[in-house]
This record gives C-alpha cells, sequence and structure tokens, in this order.
C-alpha cells in the first residue's frame, strides 16, 4: 500500500529576499522577526570561547563533513570547539546543550534531531544567554535560533525530479524511498520530487517505503520490492545513502543499468556510484559551507550582538550527474 507521506505543497521563496554568495551560483535568506538576528546593535566583544557542534552521527560522511568545517572555521577564528553527536536521539541532544551550557559555550552550532522535539532543547539555551546557529534541518519554530542555515532542499530536489523524468523519459513505474518522518526535510524533498514527477500522467509509482535515512534498511526494503514490482524502471530516494541501498539491491537483482537510480545530499559515495554507472544523478547539499557560514555568524553575533542577517537562510544545491561528477569534491564542486 502507497503512503501518503506528502504533506503539501512547498512553497520556495518569501516576501522579503537577499542574495548571499554561494558556490552553487547563489542563495537566499528568508526574512524573519526573530529578535535576535535583527540589527542595530552597538555591542562589542571579544571572539573567542567555546562553541560547541552538535550533529547526527559522525558515522554518516555528510554529518561529519559538516562538523568538520564547522570545527575548522571556529578553530582558525580562535575558538575552541566540543563536537558531538546526538545520533537522531532527542534525550542525548538534550543532554549534550546541557553540557554545553555547563561548560560556558559562548554559541552552539546544532543539526538538530527533529523539528518538533528540538524547540525545548533550543529554549534552554537561549535562555541561558547562549545563541544556537541552526544546520541543514529546521525547526518548527521561529525567533528562538539566531539562524537556521539551511539547503534549498526544495530546489534541489526539484532538480533531481527533472534529471529522473528525463530519464524516464517520462514514463513508467517508479519507487520513492521516503526519509525519517521526524525529519522536516524528508517531506520537502519528497513533496519537490513529486511537484515535477505528477506532471507526467505515464509516471505510476508503485511503492513509496520509508527508510528513515538509512543504507541496509533501504537495501532489504529494495529487495522486496523489486520482486514484487519486476516492471519498475526507477528509484528515487530522499538521500544518499538510502539510493546506495537501492544502488546495492539493483546490482543484486542484475538490474543495473535497467532501474535507473536517484538521491540527494551529493556525497562522495554516490558521486562515485554516478561515475561508475551505477547511479543516474545526486543533489548536491554544500554542507562545509553551510557549517562555516554558521560559524561565521556565530563570531560576527559574538563580537557585536548581531549576525546583520535574517534569521531563515537557504543555500541552493547543484546537481551531481555524469556531466560534472569529474569535478565533484567533497560535498562541494570545483569550477
Amino acid at each position: 500500500m502507497l503512503r501518503n507521506f506528502r504533506k503539501g505543497a512547498v512553497i520556495v521563496g518569501a516576501v522579503s529576499v537577499m542574495a548571499l554568495s554561494a558556490c552553487s551560483g547563489g542563495s537566499s535568506t528568508e526574512a524573519s522577526d526573530s529578535p535576535a538576528t535583527s540589527g542595530g546593535s552597538e555591542t562589542t566583544a571579544e571572539a573567542g570561547g567555546l562553541i560547541a557542534v552538535i550533529t547526527p552521527s559522525h558515522s554518516n560522511v555528510f554529518f561529519k563533513a559538516e562538523a568538520d568545517g564547522a570545527v575548522a572555521a571556529a578553530e582558525e577564528l580562535g575558538y575552541t570547539t566540543q563536537s558531538d553527536s546526538h545520533d537522531d536521539d532527542p534525550n542525548k541532544q538534550s543532554e549534550l546543550i546541557d553540557a554545553a551550557i555547563s561548560n560556558g559555550a559562548v554559541a552552539i552550532i546544532l543539526d538538530n534531531a527533529g523539528a518538533d522535539v528540538t524547540v525545548g532543547a533550543v529554549q534552554k539555551a537561549v535562555d541561558a544567554g547562549i545563541p544556537v546557529f541552526l544546520i541543514d534541518r529546521e525547526i518548527n519554530e521561529t525567533g528562538l535560533a539566531t539562524a537556521q542555515i539551511v539547503a534549498n532542499n526544495s530546489q534541489g530536489a526539484g532538480l533531481v525530479g527533472e534529471a529522473f523524468v528525463e530519464a524516464m523519459e517520462g514514463s513508467g513505474q517508479y519507487i520513492e524511498l521516503l526519509g525519517r518522518e521526524t525529519d522536516t526535510n524528508a517531506a520537502v524533498r519528497s513533496d519537490a520530487y513529486h511537484a515535477v514527477i505528477d506532471q507526467y500522467e505515464d509516471m505510476e509509482m508503485v511503492a513509496q517505503e520509508t527508510a528513515n535515512w538509512d543504507q541496509q534498511e533501504a537495501f532489504t526494503k529494495m529487495q522486496t520490492l523489486l520482486e514484487a514490482n519486476p516492471d519498475v524502471k526507477g528509484i528515487i530516494a530522499g538521500n544518499d545513502t538510502m539510493a546506495l541501498g537501492a544502488v546495492a539491491a539493483v546490482d543484486a537483482a542484475g538490474l543495473t543499468g535497467e532501474v535507473i537510480v536517484a538521491g540527494f545530499d551529493g556525497s562522495p559515495d554516490a558521486a562515485q556510484a554516478i561515475k561508475d554507472g551505477k547511479m543516474l544523478a545526486t543533489g548536491l547539499q554544500p554542507a562545509v559551507q553551510i557549517a562555516q557560514m554558521a560559524v561565521q555568524q556565530a563570531d560576527q553575533y559574538i563580537r557585536t550582538g548581531s549576525t546583520d542577517l535574517p534569521e531563515k537562510q537557504t543555500v541552493d544545491c547543484i546537481l551531481i550527474d555524469a556531466s560534472n561528477v569529474d569535478r565533484y569534491t567533497v560535498f562541494a564542486l570545483e569550477g
């Protein structure tokens, strides 16, 4: 049975938009009424102190890249750092926030463990006078975090959806693998995929399953789904980890070259799979750039009391496929 996971159309853009430089050739920031980000403060202070960096598991190359990027940027600016993983466990995340408060952190860089469950954790830090800079994932609250800096998931997933439809020649059966339901990005990407794919009447989704961002779970589910749906021409996944699980399942079924697989994130393993002809495309999220932006804004906030930027900020993604994969570096594209 198909799962109705989509949560309504995602509208990209805002009433007030300002340009930021980005490796993808441009990004935008969405205005927010957060008092933490408004300009006009005359406060000046010295840089330095502890910046706590908290992300999901470092066993995922994406999260390790953003954590390492944040740590490197902070240490280059003269801060000490503590880098930890909450493993997508809200309780562990809360404990790490408590530790950052106890350790006197001057800022927290956070890739959070859930859009709703993280609101309280951010509130704790803010109540303790510690600004929080969210990366990669937003929370369902504005006016708490000093910044929420994310990849433009809707724009990037739209690019992947277009490449997927083109490779499928606008028709045929396909399967969608969804990310963790508590993660806002999972719904955003799925909505953006379908905003493109659903325009084609001959594109038929025969299964939609959650694989929780996990490669092994995606592999296991895809083995069953491929057996049940022998006429499938394509698989589109909410992230590269699940896409790589699908690639392995397609390979095990002897269908490499016959079933198209597309993902999202821009991971090194996905880039290699594209080079090997086992994967069509991925949407590159500039993870390191976003982490560095958060640290730079934290530094400015610590020194001046303001970032001079809106709370909500997005950075455009880049489609990585056979045409440009040779210029790929870790979550970036050269030239």
